[in-house]
């Protein structure tokens, strides 16, 4: 995709995606130096919010937590099931683009009334309910989405994220300029017609890949955008026992192949069930490949920016209107006063 052909520029969605690089070039990391000492004052790290607002955020900053030595736990729940933890060892943060959303507010409000006393919010809006009910808030600084799907936001949240983790452990947040880059590459790569095609003509889109929130999130995008069914299938999931109902009129898009597994998606996917498998990877693989940029830690975000890519393509090659979905709200579940 890209901003001077007029099939693109026309929508928000395609806009609010291509800002994002520039969102990346200009992030300070030090937004988040202010909430560290009072994650050190607990045991734990609980990263919750509804939708895209947890998805690729939270799930991105586990998986990098995870592959670095143990510092805390870092989990994460919707808020909904939240309510049902013990949370009092966890300094909590609670996402919200909106700021308004039900689920959340109604968790802050929970835990508030067991005098919990480090809930924290995030949001891309100011003077919202979250920011009136959390002990603390930070606004990104992303602005108002005119799209309903959630983009730019997205990518600053798991940003602050990241620089919070980073500011905890004493990391520098470097490189932003050269990820700024290869996020914009991954964007505007050319997607090959035939893989559009047969992504276009497919009843439904699985995703596959590690749950980093990479493919969950587009998952979820792939509802909003290209108004097609779509599943998330984590792992190694598609080879245990979904593969006896798949057929030759799904795709399955895999986010960063395992190297280990591709013999076996080959044999039981491609040719077992039909499946047209598409990799979306640095490298080369045994499947078309959308080849993308190697971006080292940054990677995920990447590998979500060449997501959008394929999606906004299908989506247009359906002639759909990418900011205004029929059913899909901006804010899913909006708080009332009570």
């Amino acid at each position: 995709m890209n901003l001077t052909e007029e099939k693109y520029k026309k929508f928000a969605l395609v806009k609010e995606m291509m800002e994002t690089s520039d969102l990346i070039r200009s992030f300070d990391p030090s937004v988040s130096a202010r909430f560290v000492e009072k994650i050190r004052t607990r045991k734990g790290l609980f990263l919750t919010g509804e939708g895209s607002s947890r998805l690729f955020p939270a799930k991105r900053t586990i998986s990098s937590s995870l592959r670095k030595e143990f510092l805390m736990p870092v989990l994460t729940e919707g808020c909904t099931q939240a309510m049902e933890y013990d949370l009092s060892d966890f300094v909590v943060f609670a996402a919200s683009n909106s700021g308004q959303t039900k689920e959340v507010i109604r968790l802050v409000n929970a835990l508030k009334k067991k005098d919990h006393q480090a809930i924290f919010g995030l949001t891309a809006n100011e003077k919202t309910k979250l920011e009136e009910f959390a002990h603390d808030t930070h606004v990104l600084s992303c602005g108002r989405e005119n799209a309903v799907a959630a983009t730019k936001s997205v990518v600053e949240q798991a940003l602050f994220y990241d620089s919070l983790m980073r500011n905890l452990r004493g990391e520098k947040m470097d490189g932003l300029g050269e990820f700024a880059d290869k996020f914009r590459e991954a964007l505007t790569v050319k997607i090959d017609d035939e893989i559009t095609e047969k992504i276009r003509k497919a009843d439904v889109i699985y995703f596959a890949g590690r749950d980093n929130g990479v493919a969950g999130e587009l998952s979820l995008k792939t509802n909003e955008i290209t108004r097609k069914k779509s599943a998330f299938l984590e792992g190694t999931f598609a080879l245990h026992g979904i593969e006896e109902v798949m057929d030759s009129n799904e795709v399955l898009i895999w986010m960063d192949p395992f190297d280990v597994d591709q013999d076996k998606f080959l044999e039981c996917l491609v040719k077992g069930a039909g499946v047209e498998v598409i990799a979306v990877s640095a490298k080369d693989t045994m499947f078309p490949t959308i080849r993308i940029p190697n971006a080292g830690d940054y990677a995920e975000y990447v590998q979500i920016a060449a997501g959008w890519n394929i999606l906004v393509e299908t989506g247009i090659s359906l002639n759909i209107d990418l900011d205004h979905p029929r059913r899909a709200r901006k804010v899913g579940n909006e708080y009332v006063s009570e």
